[in-house]
């Protein structure tokens, strides 16, 4: 058993150590992580409200932004084994960045290695959705990328939605089967299994989710209509110029 570290009890700032990792008094840092706790239950209600986390299906993460007295960075996440509806703010549990439990009255969910897989692979990613809306799923069920170029917000927003290799939920396969894309893209279908988002904060991970299954329902319905129109290269080239400079200019989004 791991012994319990908290991330509030702080060593003072020294000449060693620079100020950017020991900001703030350990009130300022507990306040962080009540704010943080708050954001991943509201999201989890979100998710199941939208009926994109039926049973106690789908997880949610975030990076702290600090590090603990050790000088190491801690993961804020769901348990597993719960609804999303029901979560509180004092259920989510700690990990450290090889997902062993740190602090929580409940185990860490057992899709931890996914989360953690795109925390060590991009560093500039602070929070990780992982969601089974039933449109992107039965895409991926099906064997499909959502990377048809119809829509100008899907380009402007996430590019091409790729597909990873099916694996089996809750072992090492899936990040695994997710290492290809990661670096390149901030969404991921699951095969028979689901969708994967990841931001800078919560809440862009979070409207990511949200993004990617409207346009797979707008995939679906072009292909039920049977008449779909795709963009043209000039206009994606110039779509992608434009996404350069959308996502270098968006700010924190998470507000009340």
């Amino acid at each position: 058993m791991i012994p319990h570290t908290s991330i509030t009890v702080l060593e003072k700032p020294s000449a060693a150590r620079p100020a950017a990792h020991v900001s703030g008094s350990v009130v300022n840092i507990e306040q962080s992580e009540r704010e943080l706790r708050r954001q991943l239950a509201r999201c989890a209600h979100w998710m199941h409200r939208l009926g994109f986390a039926p049973g106690t299906s789908g997880n949610l993460s975030v990076r702290f932004p600090f590090e603990d007295r050790f000088n190491e960075r801690r993961i804020l996440a769901t348990p597993t084994g719960c609804s999303k509806a029901l979560l509180r703010p004092s259920d989510m549990v700690i990990t450290d960045l090889d997902g062993r439990l740190l602090s929580g009255t409940r185990n860490v969910t057992s899709e931890i290695g996914m989360h953690l897989a795109i925390y060590h692979a991009r560093p500039d990613v602070n929070a990780v959705v992982h969601a089974h809306p039933p449109i992107a799923t039965g895409f991926a069920s099906c064997g499909l990328a959502l990377d048809a170029p119809l829509c100008a917000e899907i380009i402007m927003t996430l590019g091409k939605i790729p597909l990873a290799e099916y694996a089996t939920t809750g072992t090492d396969e899936v990040a695994d089967s997710m290492q290809p894309y990661i670096q390149n893209h901030d969404a991921i279908l699951l095969a028979n299994h689901g969708l994967v988002t990841y931001g800078k904060d919560l809440l862009d991970a979070f409207m990511k989710t949200e993004v990617c299954e409207h346009f797979a329902q707008v995939c679906l319905t072009t292909r039920q209509l049977g008449c779909a129109k795709p963009l043209q290269p000039e206009a994606i080239a110039k779509l992608d110029m434009a996404r350069a400079r959308y996502r270098a200019n968006i700010g924190p989004a998470f507000n009340d």
